[in-house]
């Protein structure tokens, strides 16, 4: 089998505009979440700018930045793209309905741009590659598909190199408003596990990763952050935005992984979790946790950046990395009373850490687990 390692990431959050300045602003307990005034009535959100930003914008600096981590430069021929996002262009799409409701036509020339694929189109561009590109969409689970889609491309032999990760730009009328009537919004703030939590919060941002086969990046003498063990990936079969009750599908995308990775749930010792925030994904999470895997380490990042939907996955991959290189547990902001009896890192806290699990579970019962390790 082939060994898949990362050796650049590229992030962008509400929590700073680079991976080093956002992985430094969550250890301090920091949480970019702010009351904002784009909503009536306002509520609180995950912003990068002082307004929403655009895919485009997002996906062209985390690209950037994740090259420049890795130090490689375009033209790169033979390279795979595996770019996803749950929302892609919908701003764009929403603006678009609103110039055809004033019968004005300026812009719909372009619609062909906004299909959900074209995000991935457009970094093949910038990267100047001639390799496989793929575009998955699997809601909140859709960054760590990106990722197992990549690692498989490299294990096939289909490239050497894959940048893949995800990008969100989710804050716009209809996202806002879709999930203020199902109730999943919070109202003061992003609180995962807590006994009063409150629901979600929105967020930007985007997370993307050169991943290369340790052959070739033992080659050129690259970094690397750590080494991708096996994912697994599952679906429900149950409801469009409610978990299954027992969290079967969950549990078996973890076992899925886990018998993947040839490792068992003793000697994982951190675990990202998903941690929406609401009601039902943290009681289901948190049982599925308590089951699986007793006493390990476990925090949540969106109390800190939001949730960032489809990207939410590749932003708690990217922590994870950095938890393993630096050796810190990242905790758990805005977690002040638990509800649940778990390990809950609520402090930034030194540990030795050698494998970590990140989990995904989105809308409509996408499951995705994958497993990382120290190079």
């Amino acid at each position: 089998m082939v060994t898949v390692v990362v050796t650049g990431i590229g992030l962008i959050s509400a929590l700073g505009t680079s991976l080093q300045e956002s992985w430094h602003t969550l250890l301090a307990g920091s949480s970019a979440i702010k009351l904002s005034q784009l909503s009536t009535p306002p509520l609180p959100l995950a912003i990068i700018g002082k307004q929403p930003a655009s895919l485009e914008t997002l996906t062209g600096l985390v690209v950037a930045s994740a090259l420049k981590d890795a130090g490689l430069t375009s033209p790169m021929p033979d390279c795979g793209v595996v770019i996803g996002s749950s929302r892609a262009y919908q701003g764009r799409w929403e603006q678009m309905a609103r110039q055809m409701q004033g019968f004005a036509g300026e812009g719909l020339e372009n619609w062909l741009t906004t299909l959900p694929h074209m995000n991935a189109i457009a970094v093949a561009r910038q990267i100047q590659t001639r390799g496989p590109v793929l575009a998955p969409m699997a809601a909140c689970a859709t960054g760590i598909w990106a990722l197992a889609q990549a690692t498989m491309l490299i294990q096939a032999g289909q490239c050497q190199r894959v940048i893949a990760g995800a990008v969100e730009a989710p804050i716009t009328p209809l996202v806002i408003a879709g999930f203020n009537q199902m109730g999943a919004l919070a109202k003061t703030g992003a609180y995962p596990f807590d006994l009063h939590r409150e629901g979600l919060v929105l967020g930007e941002g985007g997370a993307v990763f050169i991943l290369e086969s340790a052959e070739l990046a033992q080659a050129r003498g690259a970094k690397i952050y750590g080494e991708i063990l096996g994912f697994g990936l599952t679906a429900d079969a149950y409801h469009a935005n409610q978990p299954e009750p027992q969290g079967l599908s969950a549990a078996a995308a973890i076992k899925q992984c886990l018998h993947q990775s040839r490792i068992t749930p003793q000697t994982i010792d951190y675990i990202h979790a998903h941690g929406t925030a609401t009601q039902l994904n943290d009681k289901i999470e948190s049982q599925l946790i308590q089951r699986l895997f007793p006493g390990v380490a476990v925090s949540s990042t969106k109390g800190a950046t939001g949730h960032t939907l489809g990207a939410s996955g590749a932003l708690g991959v990217a922590f994870s990395l950095m938890a393993l290189k630096h050796q810190i547990l990242p905790p758990c902001v805005g977690l002040r009373q638990p509800e649940f009896d778990l390990n809950f890192v609520t402090q930034a806290q030194p540990k030795i850490i050698q494998q970590v699990l990140c989990l995904s579970f989105g809308f409509g019962g996408q499951n995705g687990a994958i497993a990382l390790a120290n190079w």
